[in-house]
């Protein structure tokens, strides 16, 4: 074998880039190589369609929104793909949701050899590294995450095997129970679930999957510690954070959905019906995207509260995107300290430290400046009627917090946008899935120490 001197270097050099790396930009280009992955299958696999195959900017766009766990569509997913393509679609689903990273460190895990260090703190990043070491946490979260979609799968077999056949309810339970537990909303059927909005057991299985997904596998993991294994005393202060946050969003927005459309969307159904899909609108919006009413027809103020919703989004180290439960509360309790007169931010006599505090006020900031850029990018390339339909106004916004929380609604939209709109989407459904500060952090290729001594205190003012 000759010796070649540039080969050498080049290897070295390709070395060297790979460990100046930190976690989250291996993570974040983790999900990048997965989308074009998913982009490559789209456009070369065959099989995949039952009639045109997509373009390149279509097959970007359903590979970021796959892979990114978001739900917007292009095409109908029941009838443009055959099962090949729908398999396609959801293992893209099943990668993003779980991490790219995950299924690597598992794998070296597999092979008995010892995973790097940046790779396992970049797999920390995507769940969270609370769990324990990286090896155990992949470990957890897979053999968590197929236990919770089978169990799932079984259920919604059960409710459709009635009216569907048993053989084809098979593929149906299995595609919406990986689609709901990663909190993606692609749906095999045309109509999403529209069809089930009078078929309790199905919309609440549904929807338990998309909170056991949203609330995060750090939460899922203290949960079964504490009242399955009896290993800890009590929840940390995170985990019941996540849960009470999630618990007021579910029960508030369930209660002001009935309210807003008990004489609209949900007139037609019985009051069983009615409270059951009142609280799958509460939360499907964070950030699960399956839809039973089409949100053409609802309220001015369910259109409002579902914005809302899809920008808190669900809980860090889940499937779910958005700005966080925890960041919401955060700041919620930080408003609560001020008007208390309180120097800190505490809740059950825990001070939160202000690093935590003022990440979550960046993280909200760096969120909706993000937003306002994205929709002022959409209403320049969304041209409607010569600018005079104000209506298509409401509908870009929603399309817009859509992408960022990676939910996946619509208000029918997302067919209609301009190939320049639809790649301005694609980036946003990457953007709010990797998240804003995880972006940034990415960008910073060299951190410097910065001076040793601080610059003296002014004062600017606020408010």
């Amino acid at each position: 074998m000759r010796f070649d001197p540039a080969e050498v270097a080049r290897s070295v050099a390709r070395r060297a880039l790979w460990s100046r790396l930190s976690g989250v930009q291996l993570f974040v280009l983790s999900f990048a190589g997965l989308i074009l992955a998913g982009t490559a299958g789209l456009l070369v696999l065959p099989g995949l369609y039952t009639g045109t195959r997509l373009g390149v900017i279509d097959a970007l766009f359903t590979a970021t929104s796959a892979v990114c766990v978001t739900g917007l569509t292009v095409v109908d997913t029941a009838t443009y793909f055959t099962r090949w393509g729908q398999a396609w679609i959801l293992l893209c689903i099943q990668a993003g949701g779980l991490g790219i990273l995950t299924f690597a460190t598992l794998i070296i895990h597999t092979l008995g050899r010892q995973s790097a260090l940046h790779v396992e703190a970049a797999t920390s990043t995507g769940v969270a590294a609370q769990i324990g070491d990286a090896r155990t946490m992949v470990r957890a979260v897979v053999a968590l995450t197929l236990t919770i979609e089978v169990v799932g799968a079984a259920g919604l077999w059960v409710a459709w095997r009635g009216p569907l056949g048993g053989g084809p309810a098979v593929w149906h339970a299995v595609f919406h129970s990986i689609s709901a537990f990663c909190n993606a909303g692609f749906s095999t059927f045309s109509e999403s679930l529209t069809r089930w909005r009078e078929s309790p057991p199905v919309l609440l299985t549904i929807q338990t999957l998309v909170v056991l997904g949203g609330i995060g596998f750090v939460v899922l993991e203290e949960l079964r510690d504490r009242f399955w294994r009896h290993r800890v005393r009590r929840l940390s202060t995170h985990a019941r954070l996540v849960l009470l946050t999630t618990a007021v969003l579910i029960v508030g927005g369930a209660v002001m959905y009935y309210a807003f459309e008990v004489r609209g969307t949900l007139r037609p159904l019985g009051f069983v019906d009615r409270a059951i899909n009142a609280l799958f609108m509460s939360v499907t919006p964070r950030t699960a995207g399956f839809n039973t009413v089409d949100y053409n027809q609802v309220s001015n103020p369910s259109v409002a509260l579902t914005v809302a919703l899809m920008l808190v989004g669900g809980s860090p180290g889940g499937t779910a995107g958005g700005v966080k439960t925890t960041t919401a509360a955060l700041l919620a309790l930080l408003v609560a300290a001020r008007l208390r007169g309180d120097r800190h931010v505490s809740i059950w006599r825990r001070t939160i430290s202000w690093d935590t505090v003022h990440n979550a006020t960046s993280l909200v900031v760096g969120a909706i400046t993000i937003l306002g850029l994205a929709i002022f990018l959409l209403l320049m390339t969304e041209p409607a009627n010569g600018g005079a339909e104000r209506s298509d106004f409401v509908r870009l916004v929603f399309e817009a917090h859509s992408a960022f929380g990676t939910v996946g609604l619509s208000m029918n939209k997302t067919a209609e946008l301009t190939p320049a709109g639809r790649l301005v989407v694609s980036l946003l459904m990457f953007v709010g899935r990797v998240g804003p500060l995880g972006l940034t952090a990415a960008m910073v290729f060299r951190r410097g120490h910065g001076p040793a001594a601080r610059y003296g205190f002014d004062e600017v003012a606020v408010g």
